[in-house]
């Protein structure tokens, strides 16, 4: 029995398709109970075809997938990236989906697999968090059955990467960022403080095209992203839940600004002693990666595959 059943929530993108096949290299520790999609780096439907894309690659059309939210809690329209390619997956040539996304919506899956297993799932937002923050706002019962979130996002101690305070998977949506990480859940952030220092080099990918036919496609994904962001961030999550002793971090206590303003998905940590009086920490923030260790260990498990 894997160590980790989680639900894996997810706008793929290239370092998210990378996380997905991490997941699934990795069946002693993560059991992949199911893949929801969300609007960020590109629409729904995109993200919702490239994890299909991206589970046909590894030959696992078993991992159901399911559908989520096309925009933000509080705006019509999604923002976008780039730099994934405009496909999202680097515009490599990958199989076509071989199995069909699921037909309940990724809010409702959620809320179904947090009753049915209480206290046995760990939700793996790699992306904007809307599904999650509605699905506490459609069933805020769910919230104690949540054994723990994991997740990608925010800028605790350095500059964002769409503006000066803000990184882009809490910048998409704040207010789903606000619901969830207020929300009481035991959560660990994998912002930009720790997964700018996840860097892949060219070397490293010569060495990894080589190992399996699966491996090159990979790799020629991860040359196209590392173009303009040579870093592995929603892998983070995954390596974390594989081998914490990668990762150190600090503990403190978490606030998001929802504003739409010049601060808007600014992600705000306070840290004991220094401005924490009491024992209100709510948040564990990775701030350190053993980077070498986590590519070795990348590469072994990618090579099972």
């Amino acid at each position: 029995m894997a160590q980790h059943k989680i639900i894996l929530d997810c706008d793929p993108g290239i370092d998210d398709a990378v996380a997905i096949l991490l997941a699934l290299a990795s069946p002693e520790e993560i059991e992949l109970v199911g893949i929801t999609t969300v609007s960020g780096n590109v629409s729904l439907e995109r993200t919702s075809y490239n994890a299909r894309r991206i589970c046909t690659l590894a030959s696992r059309e078993d991992i159901p997938v399911y559908a989520g939210c096309a925009r933000p809690m509080l705006e019509a329209e999604c923002i976008h990236t780039t730099v994934h390619g405009n496909d999202g997956l680097g515009n490599v040539k990958l199989p076509q989906p071989a199995f069909s996304l699921e037909p309940q919506h990724a809010v409702d899956f959620i809320i179904h697999t947090l009753h049915a297993e209480p206290g046995q799932i760990t939700l793996c937002p790699i992306g904007p968090m809307t599904n999650i923050a509605l699905a506490i706002i459609k069933d805020p019962t769910i919230v104690p059955k949540i054994k723990r979130l994991v997740f990608m996002g925010g800028a605790a101690f350095c500059p964002g990467n769409v503006s000066p305070t803000a990184e882009f998977n809490i910048y998409v949506d704040p207010w789903a960022a606000h619901v969830v990480l207020s929300a009481g859940i035991p959560q660990v952030m994998f912002g930009l403080d720790v997964t700018l220092q996840a860097k892949i080099n060219a070397p490293y990918l010569d060495a990894l095209e080589q190992v399996n036919p699966l491996l090159k496609t990979a790799t020629a994904m991860l040359r196209n992203y590392g173009v303009s962001d040579p870093c592995l961030h929603d892998p983070c999550v995954i390596a974390w839940l594989i081998d914490p002793s990668l990762f150190t971090g600090i503990t403190g206590k978490i606030s998001v600004s929802y504003q739409d303003d010049q601060h808007r998905g600014q992600t705000l940590v306070a840290v004991k002693p220094r401005h924490l009086d009491d024992d209100s920490t709510n948040i564990d923030v990775m701030t350190e990666v053993d980077n070498p260790r986590l590519l070795e260990m990348l590469a072994e498990r990618l090579s099972r595959l």
